[in-house]
């Protein structure tokens, strides 16, 4: 064996309608119901740079959670799968009935160094784990702040974000001591 498996902070980006916050609180508690009590929630911040998921709503908020305890950063597939099963859900959420998911959920982790995002989209940056699952170090941690790279999404390169990452990363900080 050449190492133990890293332990991360597991995150969650919850996508939903900006005009309904239920999609998001129904989000959370079953996220919650998978991972425990969230230890943090981002504030919620304006989906605004990208009309990619313009399928779901053509106004979205994003918000973040973060769960309790350090975990394996091996279970980033079975994250992805979790959050697919409640992204399938959500089509009849609310009385949506429709063919398309009423949120968007981005299971990943931060650690000291990055924050890495699941997909299940292959692409040159994006790393193939297995079963359909590819992961992507969307932000680094250099030099006391969150940088990005050419291939990261036009939010997270905004920098909103990077109080709530910097947050989590002082978790994944603390937590580690007790290692």
């Amino acid at each position: 064996m050449f190492g133990p498996e890293p332990l991360v902070k597991r995150i969650c980006g919850v996508l939903y309608p900006s005009q309904d916050e239920r999609y998001f609180e129904w989000a959370l508690n079953e996220l919650e119901k998978l991972w425990g009590k969230a230890d943090l929630i981002s504030e919620p911040v304006p989906f605004d740079r990208t009309d990619y998921y313009y399928d779901i709503s053509p106004s979205l908020t994003r918000k973040f959670i973060c769960t309790p305890g350090l975990v394996k950063a091996g279970g980033l597939v079975e994250w992805k799968y979790a959050t697919h099963e409640l992204e399938e859900i959500s089509k009849n959420l609310f009385n949506n009935n429709r063919e398309i998911r009423a949120i968007n959920l981005d299971p990943g982790y931060i650690d000291g160094a990055r924050l890495v995002l699941a997909s299940t989209k292959d692409h040159a940056h994006r790393i193939w784990l297995h079963d359909g699952i590819y992961a992507e170090i969307t932000m680094r941690y250099r030099f006391n702040s969150w940088a990005s790279f050419d291939y990261t999404f036009p939010d997270f390169k905004s920098g909103v974000y990077d109080e709530f990452l910097s947050s989590v990363r002082n978790l994944w900080l603390q937590e580690r001591k007790k290692f």
